[in-house]
C-alpha cells in the first residue's frame, strides 16, 4: 500500500487513474513491473532488506546508504562520488544497470520499454516522501467547492487506502496478509554474504553420527553415492569430462547453499527435522568428506561461516550474455511462434543414455522413486 496515497504528481509526470495519454503514470501497472523486482526488493509498510536493499523512500536518496544492507563496493563508491536517486539516475540505471553503475552486484538485466520504467519509477516515488508535490500556499477555491460529501470522502479515503488497482479486476480479493510467524518460517534462504544464517554451531564429528544415521543409506559411508543417488564427494577435475561429478569439492560456488539445502530439504522423507545446529554440524562434516576442512573437531558456526571458501567459487562469474552481440537490441524474449515452420525432434532421451531403461532393482533409489 501506498505511504502517500494523496500523491498528486510524482517526479514530474502526471498520475493516470486509467488509460491515460502519453507520459502518464500508471501505479498499478507499475505495481505489476514491480513484481519483477519483488524477490530481491521490499516497499510499503514493515519492507526490509532482502537480496537488495527495501526501497521506501528511494527518490533522493544518496546511492549505498540504506542500514544494514550489505552494498557492493561499487554502489557504495558510487553513493559517495554523489550518485543519489532521482528521476534521471533510476531511468539510467533500471535501463541497464551496469552501465550507469560498474561492478554492481545487482543482476537484473534491465527494462526496455518506455511505459515500464515510466510506470515503476512512478510506482516507486509513491513510497518516497521527498517525491510527493510540495502542496500550494494558496487554497484552491474551486477545489474546495468541489470537495466530497462526508460519505464520499469516507469512500474515496478507503479506496486511497487500498493497494493500488485493487478491485479493478487485479484480483479477486481471496485469503489474507501472512501474519510474521507465518513469513518467518517461509523466509529461511541464507546469501553467500550470510544474510539468514541462524545462530548455532557443530563439529564435523557430531555431523559424521548425523549422517550415518540419516545420509549414509542413500549417499553412502563416505559421500560416494548409493546407486542413483547423488555423489557428495570428490569429483575434483571431472567438470569437463562427458559426466562431470558436481560435488561442493568440485563444482558448488557456496558453502550458503549448502547449508541451505540440507536445511530445507533434507533428510529425504524428513525434511525440515534437523536442528539448527545439527545442519551446521552435517554441512561441516561434508565440508571434512571434501578436504575443505582436516581436523575432525573442526566447529562450523554462524561465527565462521562466511569465512569458508569452496574451491570452485572463483570458476563463478556475472551472466553477461546480454552485453553479446547476439542479444543487442532484443528487448524481450520470443515466447510464441519463435521457429519459422515445425519444430523436429533430433534425438530421443533414451538413445541419448540420460533416461536409464531396464535398470536392475538394486540400482533403484528408496522411497518410491523410480
Amino acid at each position: 500500500m501506498s505511504r502517500f496515497p494523496k500523491l498528486v504528481f510524482l517526479l514530474g509526470l502526471s498520475v493516470a487513474a486509467g488509460a491515460g495519454s502519453a507520459g502518464a503514470v500508471d501505479l498499478a501497472a507499475g505495481k505489476k513491473v514491480f513484481g519483477k523486482c519483488a524477490s530481491c526488493h521490499a516497499v510499503g509498510e514493515d519492507a526490509k532488506n532482502k537480496v537488495g536493499p527495501e526501497l521506501n523512500d528511494l527518490i533522493g536518496r544518496t546511492a549505498g546508504t540504506v542500514e544494514g544492507y550489505k552494498y557492493s563496493k561499487a554502489m557504495i563508491d558510487a553513493g559517495a562520488g554523489g550518485l543519489v536517486w532521482d528521476e534521471a539516475n533510476l531511468r539510467a540505471y533500471l535501463t541497464k544497470p551496469r552501465d550507469l553503475v560498474k561492478g554492481t552486484k545487482m543482476a537484473f538485466a534491465g527494462l526496455k520499454k518506455e511505459d515500464e520504467l515510466a510506470n515503476i519509477i512512478g510506482y516507486l516515488a509513491s513510497f518516497s516522501k521527498k517525491a510527493a508535490a510540495v502542496e500550494k500556499e494558496e487554497p484552491d477555491t474551486k477545489a474546495a467547492a468541489a470537495e466530497p460529501a462526508p460519505a464520499a470522502a469516507d469512500k474515496a479515503s478507503s479506496q486511497a487506502a487500498s493497494p493500488p488497482g485493487a478491485g479493478d479486476g487485479l484480483h479477486l480479493k481471496l485469503g489474507r496478509l501472512a501474519t510474521e510467524e507465518e513469513v518467518a518460517a517461509w523466509d529461511i534462504d541464507i546469501r553467500p554474504d550470510g544474510l539468514g544464517l541462524p545462530k548455532g554451531k557443530g563439529t564435523v564429528s557430531h555431523g559424521m553420527e548425523i549422517y550415518d544415521q540419516n545420509c549414509a543409506s542413500c549417499h553412502g559411508d563416505f559421500g560416494e553415492g548409493v546407486g542413483r543417488w547423488p555423489v557428495l564427494a570428490g569429483g575434483q577435475g571431472t567438470l569437463r569430462a562427458d559426466r562431470p561429478e558436481k560435488t561442493i569439492g568440485s563444482y558448488w560456488p557456496y558453502l550458503s547453499t549448502v547449508y541451505d539445502y540440507v536445511r530445507r530439504a533434507m533428510p529425504f522423507g524428513n525434511a525440515r527435522s534437523l536442528s539448527d545446529d545439527d545442519v551446521y554440524a552435517l554441512t561441516a562434516y561434508l565440508l571434512y568428506l571434501n578436504d575443505v576442512v582436516t581436523d575432525e573437531e573442526f566447529e562450523l558456526s554462524d561465527r565462521n561461516f562466511t569465512d569458508i571458501r569452496l574451491p570452485n567459487e572463483a570458476n563463478f562469474i556475472e551472466d553477461d550474455r546480454t552485453d553479446e552481440p547476439f542479444y543487442a537490441g532484443k528487448s524481450e524474449p520470443c515466447m510464441t511462434n519463435c521457429i519459422p515452420g515445425k519444430a523436429t525432434i533430433k534425438m530421443h532421451a533414451a538413445i541419448l543414455d540420460v533416461t536409464p531403461e531396464n535398470a536392475d532393482e538394486d540400482d533403484q533409489p528408496a522411497g518410491g522413486i523410480d
